[in-house]
């Protein structure tokens, strides 16, 4: 494959796995109390935390994965089926599994950035998985790179996504909200069957073998 195609594959993972759509909503009321100018700050602080714990697992992941013996065949076969359910919730337009009660909301209240929405709103564990799996099978530095661009990518588009959350929500509608959703779930799902498989092939293999 190209480079081009590369991206292009590295990008709608990561894109359909971070959701900035499905996220939206959520930012909007969480920062509904804010002013424009320190939406802006939570949405800059909230991409620079998950950028910066996607960007760490990508190169630390597979250390640490490797000190406790979990392979790479074995992350993608749990990849998948976490990135499967992911979807479905996503399919069934559920925004999120994270609840917060008032209490939570109010101890948040300070640095909401970090968490939630940094972590694990935007750098979720499908991300963070994907991101983990992408950079084993990065063979050179041009493809690692390519992982981080990627990331790095998509990051701008949640940035631009969270800026103007208010007009996009006024423009797209909860209907439009919906059906992006749902089509960013449809997506997820099937890089959820290609990740189960191609990480139970080795398995296979080894049987046969």
């Amino acid at each position: 494959m190209d480079q081009f195609t590369i991206i292009l594959l590295y990008f709608t993972s990561f894109f359909t796995l971070m959701n900035p759509i499905g996220t939206m909503p959520v930012f909007l009321t969480m920062t509904a109390d804010l002013t424009k100018k320190e939406r802006r700050a939570t949405a800059f602080k909230a991409v620079i935390t998950a950028g910066f714990v996607l960007i760490l697992f990508a190169f630390m992941g597979r250390y640490l994965f490797n000190f406790f013996g979990i392979s790479v065949a074995g992350l993608k076969v749990v990849g998948g089926f976490l990135f499967f359910f992911i979807g479905y919730d996503m399919l069934n337009a559920r925004i999120s599994r994270i609840k917060m009660t008032e209490k939570e909301a109010e101890a948040y209240a300070d640095d909401i950035a970090i968490t939630p929405l940094g972590i694990p709103m935007i750098a979720g564990p499908g991300a963070i998985t994907n991101a983990i799996v992408l950079m084993g099978e990065a063979t050179d530095y041009t493809s690692k790179a390519l992982v981080i661009f990627s990331i790095v990518l998509v990051l701008v588009v949640v940035l631009l996504v969270f800026i103007g959350a208010v007009g996009i929500t006024r423009f797209i509608g909860d209907k439009g909200n919906k059906i992006m959703m749902k089509l960013m779930g449809l997506i997820v799902m099937v890089i959820a069957v290609e990740f189960f498989f191609s990480g139970l092939k080795p398995y296979i293999q080894s049987i046969i073998n």
